[in-house]
Formats: C-alpha cells, structure tokens, sequence
C-alpha cells in the first residue's frame, strides 16, 4: 500500500488533479510574499482628488485636489494600527502595510501579536499584576497627614428661672452671658505599622498573586485559541479555494460532455433523454460552482477576521509535530502544560487564598501606631502651641459578632471545595475533548492515503467509460453517474486533507503545545513575567518588608497543588487506531 503524507498533500507536486488545478498547490514558497507596492494607496488618494477637483484644468481645482490628498493621508495616517510596543518591528510593519498573507507562518505571527482578544488579554494580567503590588503594600507602614484651620465660637448664656422657682436654683442677680471665639491651627502625622495579622495580609497576597496566575494561564489559552483560530481560517481558506475549483472542473467535464452529447444527438446517435440527462447535471454543477465560491467568500472574510490581513496566494502549510507519540502521553503532557487545567488549579488556590482570609479573620491582630501633632493649646487661641509625640502598641480583635465570621469561614471551605471538585472536572473534559481530537485526526489522516487512491481510480475510470460510450458499449447514465463518483471522492479528499490538518491543531492545542515556543521556536514571545517583575516590589522597603511577610506567614501552611481526587481519572480511555483487514486490503489492491 502506497503511503502519503500531508505535506505531500498539500504539496503543488502531487499528481493529483485536485492540487494541480486547485489554489491548494501553492505558487510561492512558504514565507515568500509578492512585491507590494507603496505609492498604490497614495496614488489612489490623488486619483480620487483630481476627480473630487471640480472643472478640469481650473486654478482652483489643483488647490482643491491638494488639499483632499491632504485629508486623506491625514486620515490614513489616523487610522494606522497602533500596536503595544513589545510587538516586533517587522510584525508591526507587516500589519501596518496590510500586505496579502503567503504563509502560515505569517498568519501564526499576526494573529499572535495583534488579535485584539490577546492583547486585551495581556492588558487584563498587567492589572492583576498590579493588584500584587497592592497586597504588598499592606506589609509595609504607612504615613498620613491632617492639617486643620477651625474657627470655633462658644456662648454661654444664664439660666433664667420660671417664676416661682426657688433662688438657690437661679443664678446670681447681675449674671451676664459669656462668649469665647478664636481660630486654631494644628498639623498631625500618624505612622500605621502591621506588626503580626495571623496571615490576613499574607493570604491576601496569596490570593492576589493565585488571581494574577489564573489570568496569566486564561491569556496562554486565548493566545492558543488564536492561533487555533488562524490556523483553521488559513486550512480552510484551502480548502474552500480547492472547492471551487473541483466544482469548476466538474462543470468543465459535464460541459464537455454536454457538447459531445448534442452532437451525437444531431446525427442520431443518442436520444433526447440522454440530452436531458446532461443538462441536468450540468445546470447542478453551476449552482455547486457557486455555492463553493460563496463558501470561499467566506473563508476570505473568515480569514482576514481571524489573522487581521488578507490572504493572498496562499503556501501549503508547514507540517505539524506533536511532542508525544501515544494519546496516553498526549494526556500526561496535557496535565502539566494544558492553560485550562493550569487555570483550574489556580483557581482552587484562589479560593483557597479567600478560605485562609476568613480564618484570619477570627484571630486578632497587632499594629504599631505613632502619632506626631502640633498645634494650638486652646482652640480659642493660635498663640500658644504644644508639640505631641505619642507611640502606642494596639492589639483589636473580634469577640462576638452573632456568628458572622464562622459563616464567612464555611462559605469560603465550601467555595473551594467546589473548585477542587471542578478540577477534576477539568481532567475529565480535556481528555475526553483531547481522544476525540486524536482519533478523528488518525482517522482521518488514514482516510487520506486511502482517498487519494480513489481520486486516481475515479478520473482512470471517467476518462475510459468517456471513450467506451463513443464506441457505443455504455450509456450516457454510466458516464454522468462516473462524474459524480469522481466530484464526491476528490471533495472528500480536499476535506479529509483540511480535517486532518485541523484536528491535528486540535490536539496540539488540548496538549497546551500550541503555542510559540513549539510552533515559532526562533520567534520572540511575549512574556507576561517582564511586566510583573517590574511592578511587584514597587514602594516596598528593602528586607523590611520581606521580614514582615515572612512573619505574617508564620501561621499560613503551604499552598501546593491538591492532588486530583476523581476516580474517574484513573481509567484509561485507548485511541482507536483505524484499520483495514489485510484481506480487504489484498481485495482492493
């Protein structure tokens, strides 16, 4: 049995009619784009302003004319993309010059580096990364200030007696009202400093550094749906390319042998039947033709949604490797490097973090506190001032609060309990997602060496059964029915090539291998830590504020990885391999 490969497939080599007549069969090589011609979009701008320019040849339509060019580069100057500055300089020209895309590897880099889902992805870990820095804070001091300028007036006035009050109730004859005013000025500073909180700052940076983790792994898997994504549109596009052409020569063949037939009927060779016969799937064949080229009109679209610039002349694919051999490794690489079941155990640590929090809660807490005034000695009076250094130890706590907090603590075990329980759900759906992947792609990677087979087979039996009806041994039927078999095994044939290709990206990207560093080993990476080593010990105070971390978290346990607690994942699910008995295959051979 012969064996063929994709990237024989895909190859414009292969002797086959399908990549011979199809765009499938590429005419540049991979990485190779066509000249592109700068001064096109400016030369369309004068165009449009010598047209917008009113009367030809008058003074003021050159004026006009300048002018809207003018605008116009102005406005494409506005619209230009404005990409975050780590992206590389010739991935930003690329995208800024909107040149047609030749290869896959192009499309990979665009869609890496300029999909709005990642880079909006990438802000939201810069904002988590932020929120460590926040919950860093807390282990330092902190200093706030209180400047006042009052104005104070009291007036005291006598009783008055009711008559018939007794004297000893009413105030001395001749007593007056009294009145005090003044303006004062004080300036205070109060130093705030943690000194033990029984972990709540210490599971509060946990809990923010669990979040800014799950981010990070919910960016690995938007960059892998990207390229997931461009990698799908590029294959499709393809395929869909390939589709018309195989609908163009299926109504080549039919045409052709709708001419033949009306000849043969004008020299009464064949009936009116077998001219109908003809017309029928010639007619069918046109409106295949046009459903595949709206199909391809919408893979372009497709296209140009997904990489963020039009295809051109498009390369056959670069061939896929996949770092394991078997499904059962496919699994146990999956579990360490899938962005999914990272981002599952990050977040039972998240909930984890929140738990800790709450028990913290339920303990006192100790701060130091210093406090510095100056100010006025009377509020009446800015004259005389007195100066106040005070430091005090104060220890608070909770004492009863109608079980509030006990509730607080069971919500947050139950919260993450179930976030362990999801874990294990997340196994579960990535291995029953990841053997789908696997079989369909050995199934159909297997129906492609045996579809290629059929597409010779089918075109050796239309050509002889087109020469054995002019000699008059078969009908007309038997020719048409022999056209159909060779349109539906050669569309087979172009979808079992993308399908397989597909699939195969499926599994890298279960696997958590879909990414730059296995596709684009030599191309830089976006690398979400740089970011965050720069913001996460801003405003902290050298080995101070380490010290008191590592004090704070005296009372905190370990946060290692709970282990999987589902039954479920202990049973092995095989692949299918996809077989032929030799018997059958000796039969068909």
């Amino acid at each position: 049995m012969r064996r063929v490969s994709l990237p024989q497939l895909f190859s414009a080599a292969a002797p086959l009619a399908l990549l011979v007549a199809g765009p499938l069969a590429a005419a540049d090589g991979p990485g190779t784009m066509g000249p592109v011609d700068d001064a096109a979009p400016e030369a369309a701008y004068s165009a449009d302003a010598a047209d917008a320019g009113g009367d030809g040849g008058s003074a003021g339509s050159s004026d006009g004319s300048s002018s809207y060019a003018a605008d116009a580069e102005e406005h494409r100057m506005a619209m230009m993309a404005d990409l975050p500055p780590e992206t590389p300089a010739d991935i930003a020209q690329l995208a800024q010059g909107g040149a047609p895309v030749t290869a896959l590897t192009d499309a990979l880099r665009l869609a890496y580096w300029t999909s709005p889902a990642v880079l909006a992805q990438r802000s939201a870990v810069k904002s988590t990364d932020y929120s460590v820095t926040q919950a860093r804070a807390n282990f330092g001091p902190k200093l706030d200030y209180q400047l006042t300028d009052a104005y104070q007036r009291d007036s005291l006035e006598p009783q008055r007696c009711a008559p018939g009050t007794p004297s000893i109730f009413c105030p001395a004859p001749g007593t007056r009202s009294t009145e005090r005013k003044g303006f004062s000025t004080s300036a205070s500073a109060v130093l705030t400093q943690p000194l033990f909180t029984f972990g709540r700052n210490f599971a509060a940076e946990r809990f923010s550094i669990a979040q800014r983790n799950f981010q990070a792994q919910v960016l690995r898997s938007t960059e892998t749906q990207a390229l997931f994504e461009a990698i799908s549109s590029y294959v499709g596009l393809l395929r869909d390319r390939a589709a018309v052409a195989i609908a163009s020569d299926n109504l080549e063949i039919l045409a052709t042998q709708q001419s033949d037939t009306q000849s043969r009927f004008k020299v009464r060779e064949v009936t009116a039947t077998d001219v109908q016969q003809v017309i029928t799937r010639a007619e069918l064949a046109r409106a295949q033709l046009f459903a595949a080229q709206r199909d391809a009109a919408s893979s372009e679209a497709a296209f140009a949604q997904k990489v963020g610039a039009p295809a051109g002349t498009l390369a056959a694919p670069n061939p896929l490797d996949l770092p394991v051999r078997t499904l059962e490794e496919a699994y146990a690489y999956a579990e360490a490097n899938s962005p999914v079941l990272q981002a599952a155990h990050y977040r039972e640590l998240v909930s984890r973090a929140a738990m800790v929090q709450a028990k913290a809660d339920l303990m006192p807490r100790v701060d130091f506190q210093g406090t510095a005034l100056y100010g006025s000695q009377s509020p009446y009076n800015n004259a005389s001032r007195i100066k106040e250094q005070r430091g005090e130890v104060i220890i608070s706590g909770p004492i009863y609060e109608s079980g509030l907090r006990q509730a607080k603590v069971s919500e947050a075990k139950a919260a993450n309990d179930a976030d362990w329980r999801l874990l294990d759900g997340a196994v579960r759906d990535n291995r029953a997602a990841l053997a789908a992947a696997w079989n369909d792609w050995k199934a159909q990677e297997a129906a492609t060496e045996r579809l290629a087979l059929s597409v010779e087979s089918a075109q050796s039996a239309l050509d002889g059964a087109r020469l054995q009806q002019r000699a008059g041994l078969i009908t007309t039927l038997d020719v048409l029915e022999l056209a159909r078999d060779l349109l539906n095994v050669r569309s087979s044939y172009n979808n079992s090539i993308a399908s397989a290709y597909i699939s195969q990206a499926r599994v890298l990207a279960l696997m958590g291998a879909l990414e730059p560093r296995w596709l684009l080993p030599d191309d830089p990476r976006y690398n979400p830590q740089v970011h965050f080593d720069k913001v996460k010990n801003k405003g902290q105070i050298p080995l101070f504020t380490p010290l008191m971390r590592a004090l704070d978290g005296l009372s905190v346990g370990p946060a290692d990885r709970r282990a999987l607690r589902d039954p479920g994942t202990q049973v092995e699910t095989p692949a299918v391999k996809p077989s032929v008995s030799a018997e059958v295959v000796a039969k068909t051979q």
